[in-house]
């Protein structure tokens, strides 16, 4: 029994690294890397800071994920650049939890595959989530206001002259590398790639790309180690559940079919995109829609590998704050519209 609890690990672990590392979580550590590098503490506070309107930061945060076929533990070098930059706990939180939940690949595939009432109610409910979550964590720990410019002043600054179509067109190349890894377009991916060689050879100074892989490399350090600890351990916990285990006890619309959903889903891996044919099985098997809505709120945003991650960047306060936001809201949720669907 040993050997196979091990072994469940480790497949686990294998198929991340074989499916998403490279495709998915490379291209997120360089934009990251990117992040803190290029772009200034200025233009982060300008429309993620405590101080901009919060119609603004919200909304930019919300829904910014929709290009992003990000999961949740690619979402999380975004989430560190940009908190690190200067950005407010409510906005980077609120882009947290969006990055994964919203993008246009998994709600188009999910309203194709379990029926666009669910797709609509999935779409509806992590755009709110988000921000939700993210004015309710800059409440609870809106003295961290007065520590941010200090605490995050990045010694990665580049005071650059070149043209601002330069810079954008440089991370727009990095974005496109991210969404057609991810979806594996290889010509696409090809464009995407010569144009971020061409910008960094014609435009960067040495001295700049020495920074943005410095800093990237210091993503890498500080993320992959607990990822590749937490999706082992997501590998053993999973050898312990059973998709008839999960249908057995969430057949039925109830608060306590939604929370065990919700808790299962949030302790769960979930590959970009692959929540859905999981939740179309489970539905099959007899799981209510309610419980099937709060596994797929709660699930691509959080995992165990991303909890990990998340601890270490924002502290056990923070991250257990967070966690059990996610988790109540995403099963009140499920419970409610489950009623209507």
């Amino acid at each position: 029994m040993f050997i196979n609890i091990i072994a469940s690990g480790w497949l686990a672990l294998k198929d991340y690294l074989s499916a998403h590392v490279i495709t998915c979580l490379i291209p997120a550590f360089f934009i990251a890397g990117a992040i803190t590098v290029f772009i200034s503490q200025d233009k982060v506070l300008k429309y993620f800071g405590d101080q901009t309107k919060k119609i603004i930061s919200y909304s930019i945060a919300s829904v910014s994920g929709a290009i992003l076929a990000v999961c949740s533990c690619t979402v999380l070098p975004l989430f560190s650049g940009i908190y690190k930059r200067g950005a407010g706990i409510g906005p980077a939180i609120a882009f947290l939890y969006s990055g994964p939940a919203i993008n246009i690949l998994a709600i188009t595939y999910t309203a194709k595959l379990l029926g666009y009432d669910i797709g609509i109610a999935r779409a509806f409910g992590a755009v709110s989530f988000s921000v939700v979550i993210g004015i309710i964590m800059a409440f609870i720990y809106r003295g961290d206001a007065e520590k941010k410019p200090a605490q995050f002043t990045s010694s990665f600054d580049v005071k650059s002259t070149r043209n601002e179509l330069i810079n954008i067109l440089f991370f727009l190349f990095l974005i496109a590398v991210l969404i057609f890894a991810s979806s594996k377009r290889w010509i696409m991916l090809a464009v995407s790639l010569l144009g971020v060689v061409v910008i960094s050879i014609r435009y960067l100074k040495a001295y700049e790309f020495k920074m943005w892989m410095k800093s990237t490399f210091d993503f890498f350090k500080q993320i992959f180690p607990l990822l590749i600890a937490g999706v082992f351990l997501a590998g053993i916990i999973k050898f312990f559940v059973s998709p008839d285990f999960i249908a057995k006890w969430v057949g039925s619309n109830t608060i306590s079919a939604n929370l065990l959903a919700s808790v299962i889903g949030a302790f769960s891996y979930f590959a970009t995109l692959t929540e859905v044919p999981i939740v179309k099985a489970l539905l099959d098997l007899g799981m209510a829609k309610g419980p099937a809505l709060a596994l797929l709120l709660a699930g691509p945003s959080l995992s165990l590998p991303n909890m990990i991650v998340i601890n270490g960047i924002l502290g056990f306060k923070r991250a257990l704050t967070y966690i059990l936001l996610v988790i109540v809201m995403a099963t009140f949720t499920g419970l409610m519209i489950g009623k209507i669907l």
